[in-house]
C-alpha cells in the first residue's frame, strides 16, 4: 500500500493513542470524519493496522521479570525448527520470538513474575521443547525504552498543519 503524508499522520496519531475517536483523529489529521474513517478502514484492510491493544503495566500485573533468552535448536533433522516455532506459539510467557543470526537461532522475550517462576518455565517447559540444544538467559535490569511505537521516519513526511 502506498502511504501518503495524511495516512502517515493517522498512523502516528493512532500509535500515540489508539483510543482516539474518529472525530478526534480526523481533527488531528486535518480531515473531516468521513474521509478519515475511510482511510483508517483502508489501512486496516491492507494490514497496515493489524489491531488495537491496551498497553498493560507489567509491574502492576505482577510480571516483574523480563528475560531475553537466546535459544539454539538442532538443525538436523530439519523438522526441529518448524516444530519449535509451533511450540513457542503456545507459551504465554513468551511475548516475542525472533529468528536471529549469531550465536542463537531464536531470541525470546519472556515475562514472568519472578526468578522462581522463570526457573520453573526454563526447566519445566523451555528446555523440553523439541530440538532445543542450548539456552542463554539475559535478565533485564531496567526497561530504558519500553515504548513499542514503530519508527515512521523513512516514510514520506507528514503534511504540516
Amino acid at each position: 500500500m502506498d502511504l501518503d503524508p495524511i495516512d502517515i499522520r493517522i498512523l502516528r496519531e493512532l500509535q500515540a493513542d489508539g483510543r482516539l475517536t474518529n472525530v478526534e483523529l480526523a481533527d488531528r489529521a486535518g480531515l473531516s470524519p468521513s474521509p478519515c474513517l475511510r482511510r483508517v478502514k483502508a489501512l486496516e484492510a491492507a494490514g497496515v493496522i493489524r489491531g488495537y491493544h491496551a498497553a498493560l503495566d507489567r509491574e502492576a500485573l505482577g510480571l516483574g521479570l523480563t528475560v531475553f533468552v537466546g535459544v539454539k535448536v538442532m538443525h538436523r533433522p530439519a523438522e526441529a525448527t518448524p516444530t519449535f516455532w509451533e511450540a513457542v506459539q503456545t507459551l504465554p510467557e513468551v511475548i516475542t520470538c525472533h529468528l536471529v543470526s549469531g550465536e542463537a537461532d531464536f531470541l525470546l522475550q519472556v515475562v514472568v513474575p519472578d526468578l522462581a517462576a522463570y526457573e520453573r518455565f526454563l526447566l519445566g517447559t523451555l528446555l523440553k521443547l523439541p530440538g532445543v540444544t542450548d539456552v542463554r538467559s539475559n535478565f533485564a535490569i531496567k526497561a530504558v525504552k519500553p515504548d513499542a511505537r514503530l519508527p515512521l521516519g523513512h516514510l514520506p513526511s507528514p503534511v504540516r498543519g
